[in-house]
């Protein structure tokens, strides 16, 4: 069903959960890939053979701090379609980081306030989605930030905190809701492992609340009124996004499960995980308005715990993998 191609190779080895985002532009023949390794994110464009054409690195805005404690971490990196536009978005310790998409201009920056998150807990932003115009992040003081993102130009505003977590905000996830005129629905997970689900608009809408099961949630999915979340235990769960009421639950992997991904088109799920596999399950729905999984293909990436999996096309035909310490997607 899938077979390896030529690897691409990375400037610096890859680190941290959740980190591999691709993005394919098919008119140009090129994957850009983005990847983080501690203070900085690796953004490379790479034809389909492989062999890289154009690398960037991007560092952390230090927020103009009288006092630096060193480099900031990036937590993470990824590309956003919104309306007639894609931007590239860059979480890190001190903020949020909003580039055009080759992340040559930085369009938005905004400071997070170390005073926001609780005592002992660090401060960070994690989880990016796009959903209609605006973008979502998550923060380590369980807030969600949605950013309102004009069609043009630098007027990026700060519209709404989403406040639902107690947890460090893992992930979000975001998908055209059908049939709802337009408006997206919105998945966001924690590490405790609660998952909330959104209604997008002028003012976001609390649709479902399912609640915590004292296990990381560090990758969450969202597709055609499904949502499918990773556990730190290494399982999947599939959750009616209506109503909260878990479906399917399968032992997926060995160890902790890192990463995953939907490819929309197919209704194909990816998951990578720290056992060093990677595996594609379809989701479906049966006649009777159940969801079914079946696995479709397994990859072993020996000796490697995967910390990125992400499918490169809308159905699935292709994806690419990163692993922790890994010099190559």
């Amino acid at each position: 069903m899938y077979r390896r191609e030529r690897s691409v190779a990375l400037r610096e080895p890859v680190g941290a959960l959740n980190n591999l985002s691709v993005l394919a532009l098919p008119a140009r023949g090129l994957t850009c890939y983005g990847v983080v390794h501690g203070a900085a994110a690796q953004l490379l464009s790479a034809t389909p053979d492989g062999q890289p054409l154009c690398r960037r690195q991007l560092t952390a805005k230090d927020g103009g701090a009288a006092v630096s404690l060193g480099p900031s971490l990036v937590t993470q990196v990824d590309w956003c379609a919104l309306p007639g536009r894609l931007l590239l978005v860059l979480t890190s310790q001190k903020g949020i980081q909003i580039y055009e998409t080759d992340g040559s201009i930085m369009v938005y920056w905004h400071a997070l306030d170390p005073g926001e998150s609780p005592p002992g807990q660090s401060t960070f932003a994690r989880g990016i989605a796009a959903c209609g115009h605006f973008i979502c992040v998550g923060t380590g003081s369980g807030r969600v930030l949605v950013f309102d993102v004009p069609p043009r130009g630098p007027n990026v505003t700060l519209s709404e905190e989403l406040r639902e977590h107690r947890a460090p905000v893992t992930d979000v996830a975001a998908e055209a809701g059908p049939g709802q005129g337009g408006a997206e629905d919105v998945v966001t997970a924690d590490d405790d492992g609660q998952l909330c689900v959104w209604k997008a608009g002028p003012e976001f809408e609390l649709l479902t609340r399912i609640p915590a099961r004292g296990c990381p949630c560090p990758s969450v999915r969202l597709w055609r009124g499904v949502v499918a979340a990773g556990f730190g235990d290494g399982q999947i769960r599939v959750y009616e996004a209506a109503t909260g009421a878990l479906r399917v639950q399968i032992d997926a992997h060995a160890r902790a499960l890192c990463a995953l991904d939907l490819a929309p088109e197919a209704g194909k799920l990816l998951s990578g995980a720290e056992d060093s596999f990677v595996h594609v399950w379809q989701l479906s729905r049966t006649r009777d308005g159940g969801i079914e999984v079946r696995h479709r293909h397994s990859e072993r990436v020996t000796d490697t715990q995967v910390c990125g999996a992400r499918f490169c096309d809308p159905a699935g035909s292709s994806f690419a993998v990163a692993g922790y310490d890994l010099g190559e997607i």
